[in-house]
């Protein structure tokens, strides 16, 4: 019996959703959402999601969420409603925990009513982009109560603090989480590709002197979970973001395309290319990439990188003030990420704000003692002359803001 057996990590069924309209006509719609869900659920590494044929067994039924997950084996339910009034459409979703019942997310999705395959596209881009941040949470939470963590128990955990932000405790965090997994694991995927990550978020915010190396380690991670999984969406996006840091641009946004030919709702790819054409001296196309991203995730986990990408975009095209705008952004999204208070700090003093450059600087620093000129010049990461001569006016405002030299 399915139920003497533990539920698999991430196993969850996508109950039908309810038509609370009851107009037949809709029926196609609602079981549409639901079915676009389920795969895209799946798509989701490591997850086990629940078949159609068997979710819709369910359908028309009252059900006690408890019951489902014993039949079905699975650790969380989603379901929710679709209700159509005059001109809009509103879209309830819950995530539970079929072990205790209780509520771990809901969310309520209300868009004018346009073109329905269109509002369907992007009603479960936006679902399943919040569910990934969701159920990594509570993946996480459940592992921490657990007495023998197994590699996946211990790889949730590490994801959980990457999520959390870029500052350098996260990070070490993080990193400790997936050392730990591929001890027990040498094989794990997730593992590999947490490590990548880790190593290359470090190199990319000019976090340490050994940048070279740490991009060095990222890039072997990434392609030996690549040998491993081809199919590995997070993988080509960790491995194009070692190129687009290592002057590779170019073939980074070929990885994010495909990362996109894999999971075509995953929103950080999007943004991700337009981050790379700023390296490539394109600035102007950054914010329409990110846009996008938005569009697809506006509440992302990474939202707060894409408000600075465009912050940077802004200030390679010399509009300094709309800089400050999108970076300020960032920061009040979350504060924890160091090298944008040293990049605000730059724009301000440009603008001739001394006073409040210093601020960011003093903030930054908090965050990322050990940050300098000599270090972020370090890691310029494009010989595009547009990049590099956006470059040189960063430099002169940190300067000028008081960033230590080095």
């Amino acid at each position: 019996m399915p139920g003497l057996l533990s539920p698999p990590h991430l196993s969850i069924v996508v109950l039908p959703f309810a038509n609370l309209g009851g107009d037949p006509a809709q029926d196609y719609f609602v079981d549409g959402v639901t079915e676009s869900l389920t795969t895209d659920l799946s798509r989701i590494t490591g997850s086990f999601v629940i078949a159609r044929n068997t979710a819709f067994t369910f359908k028309g039924k009252a059900v006690d969420v408890k019951q489902v997950g014993r039949e079905l084996n699975v650790r969380y339910v989603l379901g929710g409603s679709v209700q159509r009034a005059d001109k809009r459409l509103r879209v309830n979703v819950k995530l539970i925990d079929a072990r205790t019942g209780n509520h771990l997310w809901a969310e309520r999705f209300d868009k004018p009513v346009a073109d329905l395959f269109d509002m369907q596209d992007e009603i479960i881009s936006r679902i399943a982009n919040t569910l990934r941040a969701q159920l990594v949470a509570a993946e996480a939470t459940r592992a921490e109560r657990t007495l023998h963590p197994d590699a996946m128990d211990l790889e949730f955990q590490g994801r959980a603090y990457l999520y959390k932000g870029v500052a350098p405790e996260h990070l070490t965090q993080a990193r400790g989480f997936f050392e730990r997994a591929l001890e027990l694991d040498p094989r794990n995927v997730e593992a590999m590709v947490g490590m990548a990550t880790v190593d290359a978020t470090v190199g990319a915010l000019a976090m340490t002197d050994d940048g070279t190396a740490r991009f060095a380690a990222a890039e072997s991670a990434s392609i030996r979970a690549l040998s491993l999984a081809p199919n590995h969406a997070l993988a080509h996006l960790t491995l194009g973001c070692v190129q687009m840091f290592t002057k590779r641009a170019d073939q980074g946004i070929g990885e994010f395309e495909q990362t996109l030919a894999l999971d075509r709702n995953f929103a950080n790819a999007h943004a991700l290319i337009g981050f790379a054409k700023y390296f490539l001296g394109r600035a102007e196309e950054t914010e329409i990439h990110v846009q996008e991203a938005f569009r697809l995730s506006p509440r992302d986990t990474l939202a707060s990188r894409w408000l600075a990408w465009i912050g940077f975009a802004k200030m390679q095209l010399n509009r300094d003030a709309e800089a400050v705008d999108w970076l300020r952004r960032c920061l009040d999204a979350n504060r924890n990420y160091s090298v944008v208070h040293f990049c605000l700090a730059a724009a301000l003093a440009r603008l001739g704000a001394l006073d409040q450059a210093r601020v960011a600087v003093q903030a930054g620093m908090t965050l990322d003692p050990n940050f300098n000129i000599r270090r972020f010049r370090a890691f310029a990461v494009s010989d595009h002359p547009t990049y590099l001569a956006g470059r040189e006016r960063i430099y002169e405002g940190m300067r000028l803001a008081g960033v230590p030299q080095g």
